[in-house]
């Protein structure tokens, strides 16, 4: 399990129905299903399984779908259920890791013994998480981007990333313009939108009325807020210049489109964990208790998401925390968060406290991304130099002043919903704002600037 990138069950893909990816094994020959961000399956003969790497696999893949070599660094092989999901090296053998499946549901999860006995992963081609998001803007083949496209729809629908209901509307216009062509005003349209709403909404703003009342709307009923705004979007979505707007033209553009809006999200591409935080204590007795969240982990940084209410509680770059994570025998696992913070006015440090199995992944994925971050860096002005074409110039980079966000954003850190241990260093500068990337840190693990 050394070096994998796992995340306990979240909605999504994992949620799909049980599904075996070696659907036969004779003494040589098996026949695997590799399955696709779409649900469509590739299936392959190979020799061996056994004996094969992810590499190995992942070019029978690329092979089958005809992709260019750009897609070797674009997607990985991934192991998923409905209780783990883990990113596989190339050197890891897919074959081995799914029979001691069981073994790692029991080192990373909580689940109860019946269903590690029941749950059996599937072999997925999905989003590397170590692909920078602005390398996807120099891609140009129509059938990458239209995976990733389909990969991003999907965790858009089924709220593993939170957005904004405008973000929803106008990620949902796009699909629109794929599923069903260029906006033709009219009746038409409007029913067609109606009719496959979920298809372009997350299910909490595809809310219809129940009962008599719903029953009797005729079609000329007004649209709900979630469909109207989805069909004004709807209409705005730009064709591009020149182009054949007809259902068979290239949809490269709007492809595209939809990964620019989605890159917006400061959690695209991350990959995520299970755990739980504490609750702030409430009420005369001070009771707290805990609150599921889930850890999304990406070459952009940290964030905290609340499970059940779909909005961040805490975001952080990689350059505005210190981390490290404990696990003894006899307790829990913990994944400790360090950053600054303002108690009435008194600069202090701030630690977070994330109960989960997986800590120790959790932490070995954000010192990878920080090291991946610091080589970029370093590359960066020799890529300048030779004059390379760089579509990252105009997007904001990690080390950048982040993109104003709504009031109320759902992506918006909401600290008061955390219950966190405040703290002041003794001999501390009371004025220190940047106490946690000073040194006078409780951990040693913390993003350092990359030096020539």
């Amino acid at each position: 399990m050394d070096g994998t990138e796992g995340n306990a069950g979240q909605p999504g893909p994992a949620e799909r129905s049980h599904r075996s990816s070696v659907s036969s094994v004779g003494a040589r020959a098996a026949d695997v299903l590799v399955y696709l961000a779409d649900d469509t399956v590739v299936p392959l003969a190979v020799e061996n399984l056994p004996s094969l790497n992810a590499h190995e696999l992942h070019r029978a893949v690329r092979e089958v779908l005809q992709l260019p070599d750009i897609a070797l660094d674009v997607f990985a092989l991934w192991l998923v259920s409905p209780l783990l999901e883990v990113q596989l090296k190339p050197k890891h053998q897919p074959y081995k890791l799914g029979r001691q499946w069981p073994e790692l549901l029991l080192r990373f999860t909580d689940a109860p013994d019946d269903d590690v006995a029941m749950d059996e992963p599937s072999l997925q081609f999905r989003r590397n998480v170590f692909f920078p998001k602005r390398r996807e803007l120099q891609i140009h083949d129509e059938e990458v981007l239209r995976l990733l496209y389909e990969e991003a729809k999907g965790n858009v629908l089924a709220a593993r990333y939170p957005c904004d209901v405008e973000d929803c509307e106008a990620l949902g216009a796009l699909v629109c313009r794929v599923q069903l062509g260029p906006y033709q005003p009219g009746q038409p349209t409007a029913c067609a939108v109606r009719e496959k709403l979920d298809s372009f909404l997350p299910a909490h703003l595809c809310k219809r009325g129940h009962g008599l009342f719903a029953a009797l709307r005729g079609r000329g009923a007004k649209a709900g807020p979630g469909e109207q705004g989805l069909l004004n979007a709807y209409c705005k979505v730009k064709e591009a210049a020149g182009a054949d707007s007809g259902r068979g033209a290239s949809l490269s553009t709007h492809y595209r489109a939809y990964l620019l809006k989605s890159h917006e999200l400061p959690f695209y591409g991350c990959a995520f964990f299970h755990g739980e935080v504490d609750k702030p204590a409430q009420g005369f007795l001070h009771r707290g208790g805990r609150k599921p969240v889930v850890v999304a982990i990406s070459l952009e940084g940290v964030h905290v998401i609340d499970s059940r209410e779909k909005h961040v509680l805490l975001g952080l770059r990689f350059q505005e925390l210190s981390w490290d994570h404990t696990s003894p025998e006899e307790e829990e696992s913990v994944l400790w968060l360090e950053f600054d913070g303002d108690n009435e006015g008194t600069p202090v440090n701030r630690l977070l406290k994330i109960y989960s199995k997986q800590a120790e992944l959790m932490s070995g994925l954000i010192e990878y991304c920080i090291e991946l971050n610091q080589t970029s860096e370093l590359a960066a002005p020799q890529e300048t130099v030779s004059g390379l074409p760089s579509a990252a110039s105009s997007l904001p980079s990690s080390a950048q002043r982040p993109q104003l966000q709504r009031q109320g954003s759902v992506v918006c850190s909401r600290l008061q919903h955390l219950s966190t241990i405040d703290y002041v260093e003794e001999g501390a500068p009371a004025g220190n704002l940047l106490g946690p990337f000073l040194g006078w840190c409780v951990f040693g693990n913390r993003a350092e600037p990359a030096s020539e």
